[in-house]
């Protein structure tokens, strides 16, 4: 960009007060703002210097005015744009020292920012600099400061995202993870839904960037300009990723650091399980330490996951999977195994929430062994103990239920004593079914078989004898007499509820 273009932007309004042809086409490399009487240290080849004319005042020698300017062409800056807001005009004594050391002046009226000149120059600099080969940066020097300034404060990545955009006009851009959640958005960007974000990071559509940095399966972020975005060049999406990397370096950092708080959180609950119950103190320290409230209502969740990540993996998906319905507070830790355990405050949808977003987190390793999670009925500390006692349980049926595919339950949909008997362990509902029915589960047997199919569809049928006939397309003094064999060899009588119960779920434990 060339002083000679600042001139031709209507929107800013300037004046030339002085500057030859060829000094006007200089480029321009960059911009500085300063009111420092002699500024000479602090300026760059290039550079256009903006100034408020603070430094200057009527009556001062012209010797002030000669060592400012002298400074600016001593540097090599390109031009003087001055403003008319301090004192209503541009001094004529600044006009010819301007002429005399060949630094061209401009006059910037009052209505016109000093921003809004820094924004016009890097805007028109990022679209050069994209084209250029490296190793130029595309972010101008004063937003990768910043933004390196932003980043030691450990700002949050959405003021990060929004002051890297801002010079682009503020383009609707997402820092989203792999399974949907937003990050941050800049002011522009509508709210997405997460199953469509999730979406839009598999590259449905739009341009995606993946932030890299040392996160795990579920939790990756990535940064994504949805389609008909204001094109953004390549390179500057590249370097706001590796500021956004180090934001994400700075955040994994202090979640590791608190790491151990959150597991001795989970080993107070643990150690109440097996025992009378844990330690009603130590949980509510625990609690407060994690910065949770002692006296708030609670459930507990675990967590398996396959693959090579195991129990750090469940965590990650844990994690994440809570962190979607925030501003719940939480604690994850690892508990035994494989598994990983969660503290969370209880909310009335916190269970219809993680049912919506747990398949989202499924896709984002499709190919791994499917993601499942149990979730306890709401208790007060002291009976965390005990709620993760159902957490396991709901756990288990999960697992049962939906052994190939991706499954939360939460113990209140234990509900049927078929979904009861799945969260019982599988050796002992099979060491259950082959005590109570006995021969019938004979696999090479085609009579027994027969019997058991036929035990089936009678209670099914809620023991009516003509209804199991027309089922079966028997007779119904068939019916009976295959009924009769199976209270002989299981030594059940069927007229029996509490024997019909014992059978039904012997059945329903195969």
């Amino acid at each position: 960009m060339h002083v000679g273009h600042l001139l031709q932007l209507d929107s800013l309004d300037l004046t030339l007060l002085w500057g030859e042809e060829t000094l006007l086409g200089r480029e321009i490399s960059g911009v500085t703002a300063t009111d420092l009487e002699d500024p000479a240290r602090f300026l760059q080849e290039g550079e256009v210097v903006l100034s408020g004319l603070v430094w200057w005042n009527p009556g001062d020698a012209r010797a002030k005015t000669d060592r400012f300017v002298s400074a600016l062409r001593t540097s090599g800056a390109t031009a003087l744009l001055a403003g008319e807001e301090t004192h209503g005009t541009v001094p004529d004594e600044l006009i010819d020292s301007c002429r005399e050391h060949q630094v061209p002046l401009l006059a910037v009226p009052a209505r016109t920012s000093f921003r809004a000149i820094t924004e016009a120059v890097y805007l028109r600099q990022w679209g050069d600099l994209s084209r250029l080969p490296a190793p130029h940066y595309a972010l101008p020097e004063y937003v990768r400061t910043e933004l390196s300034r932003l980043v030691d404060r450990g700002a949050d990545p959405g003021v990060l995202l929004d002051r890297a955009l801002a010079p682009l006009g503020g383009p609707p851009c997402y820092l989203l993870t792999s399974s949907g959640r937003t990050v941050a958005r800049t002011p522009s960007a509508p709210p997405l839904p997460a199953d469509r974000a999730a979406l839009s990071v598999r590259g449905a559509a739009g341009t995606t960037l993946r932030i890299q940095a040392e996160s795990g399966t579920y939790d990756a972020w990535h940064l994504h300009l949805p389609p008909g975005a204001p094109e953004v060049p390549p390179r500057v999406l590249h370097e706001i990723a590796e500021v956004l990397a180090q934001s994400r370096h700075d955040h994994d950092r202090r979640r590791a650091a608190g790491r151990q708080t959150e597991d001795d959180m989970v080993a107070a609950v643990r150690a109440g399980v097996a025992g009378p119950g844990p330690d009603a103190r130590a949980v509510e320290g625990a609690l407060r330490a994690c910065g949770l409230r002692a006296g708030g209502s609670y459930r507990a969740l675990v967590a398996t996951a396959g693959g090579a990540e195991g129990r750090m993996g469940a965590a990650d998906a844990l994690t994440e999977a809570l962190s979607h319905v925030a501003p719940v507070a939480f604690v994850v830790g690892r508990g035994e195994g494989v598994e990983a355990m969660a503290i969370i405050e209880d909310r009335e949808d916190i269970r219809r929430q993680l049912v919506d977003v747990w398949p989202l987190l499924a896709e984002c390793e499709p190919k791994a062994t499917a993601l499942h999670a149990g979730v306890s009925a709401p208790c007060a500390a002291a009976g965390l103990g005990a709620a993760l006692g159902q957490a396991r349980y709901a756990l288990a049926a999960a697992r049962t239920t939906s052994p190939g595919a991706a499954r939360v339950t939460a113990v209140e949909e234990l509900s049927t004593l078929e979904s009861l008997l799945a969260g019982v362990p599988a050796e002992v509902r099979a060491a259950y079914c082959a005590r109570t029915l006995g021969p019938l589960t004979e696999a090479d047997n085609a009579s027994h078989a027969m019997l058991l199919e036929t035990l089936e569809v009678f209670l099914a049928h809620n023991c009516s004898w003509a209804r199991t006939a027309e089922a079966l397309h028997l007779h119904v003094n068939t019916v009976h007499y295959r009924i009769e064999r199976v209270e002989v060899l299981t030594g059940r009588d069927l007229s029996r509820l509490d024997h019909k119960l014992d059978l039904r779920a012997a059945l329903l434990c195969r």
